[in-house]
């Protein structure tokens, strides 16, 4: 089996600054095996390291860097197979959520399933997604 770590670039456009979490807390941004591509929890921390106060500029730059590990390897939102979207205070958030999440994914929609939580990694964040796309070529 062959496992291919995704590098997101220092000096990256859309992640910036940001780039060090991947080792400093010691992960990949994502993984390709199997033909499908595992990206990592991915936050909506701006490339300053700054964390924006609004659920749509968060989930707005979580997509975006997603897009971006998408297109490292030559894919789009559209070869997304499955999402899962961590919210804090998700009562609250969910209707920005949304409303950021249909400007920017188009189908065909991926299966996604959105889960509330009490806290993530640094206050203030107030979305998490993790995703899997599925190269063109992969067998069936």
């Amino acid at each position: 089996m062959t496992i291919h770590t995704v590098e997101v670039p220092e000096g990256n456009a859309v992640f910036g600054q940001t780039t060090s979490a991947f080792a400093g807390f010691g992960y990949s941004a994502a993984v390709r095996a199997h033909g499908l591509l595992f990206i990592a929890g991915t936050i909506g921390r701006r490339a300053d390291g700054t964390i924006p106060d609004t659920i749509e500029e968060q989930t707005e730059i979580a997509i975006r860097k997603i897009e971006e590990i998408l297109r490292l390897e030559n894919l789009d939102l559209s070869a997304l197979v499955d999402v899962t979207s961590y919210h804090v205070d998700i009562r609250q958030h969910l209707p920005g959520f949304i409303e950021a999440k249909q400007r920017l994914v188009a189908p065909p929609y991926p299966t996604w399933t959105i889960i509330g939580v009490n806290g993530l990694a640094s206050p203030g964040l107030l979305v998490e997604i993790r995703a899997t796309a599925a190269y063109p070529d992969a067998s069936r």
